[in-house]
């Protein structure tokens, strides 16, 4: 157990930041960072490095387009450009769309208020990744970001520790079991799973994490 807790004391030291803290997102759990945390999630997804993703959401924001309004009014190639500034090259027309098309359907069909999701999911979990998944874009894979990512602001959700995550915690000898995973820390579900998808994602990472903690 000592060294179990050693690994994932050491790993949470390098890597313990949620992807939304790093591009800059102050969750809570009001309506713009769910909605910059959803664009993120949606970028993430993509097989594409997870900076890019990260510093594409920072340029969306700094270019003005900061909730599902703006991000609907913007023109597609504002949001090329900005995903470009980003470094989200490879995919950035066909996300761009997609980020259009997504922020409308938000509009339309809750008010551009990812609140009203979560209370029509009514902590069902089936429900809420049925909901999600009408995002242009955000497949299953981006459906668990978001919810990992937001755990800590949605409750009803945690532990949510998803397949890529326990990979990580796999590659590091560590529980593949939620509860035992999370009884070898104090730390937010949130910020153990950022860390551990980091590991899974990364196997310096894990090898340099596993050197230190031995």
């Amino acid at each position: 157990m000592a060294g179990k807790q050693a690994v994932l004391r050491e790993l949470l030291r390098t890597s313990g930041q949620t992807y939304a803290a790093e591009a800059g997102i102050r969750l809570t759990g009001t309506p713009q960072p769910l909605y910059r945390t959803l664009v993120l999630s949606c970028l993430l997804s993509a097989r594409i490095r997870a900076s890019a993703a990260v510093a594409s959401t920072r340029a969306l924001y700094d270019a003005g387009m900061r909730g599902p309004r703006q991000m609907a009014d913007a023109t597609w190639q504002q949001r090329v450009d900005a995903l470009g500034r980003g470094g989200y090259r490879r995919y950035d027309e066909r996300t761009a769309t997609q980020l259009g098309d997504g922020a409308r359907l938000l509009i339309d069909a809750w008010h551009g208020d990812l609140r009203r999701v979560r209370d029509e999911a009514d902590g069902d979990v089936a429900a809420v990744k049925r909901l999600l998944r009408r995002v242009p874009g955000l497949g299953p894979t981006g459906v668990d970001i978001f919810l990992r990512e937001v755990q800590d602001v949605w409750p009803e959700y945690r532990p949510h520790l998803d397949a890529k995550v326990l990979q990580g915690a796999e590659r590091l000898g560590l529980p593949r079991d939620a509860s035992a995973l999370l009884r070898l820390t104090d730390e937010r579900p949130s910020v153990v799973a950022a860390a551990l998808v980091r590991a899974a994602l990364d196997e310096k990472i894990a090898e340099e994490c596993l050197e230190a903690a031995g």
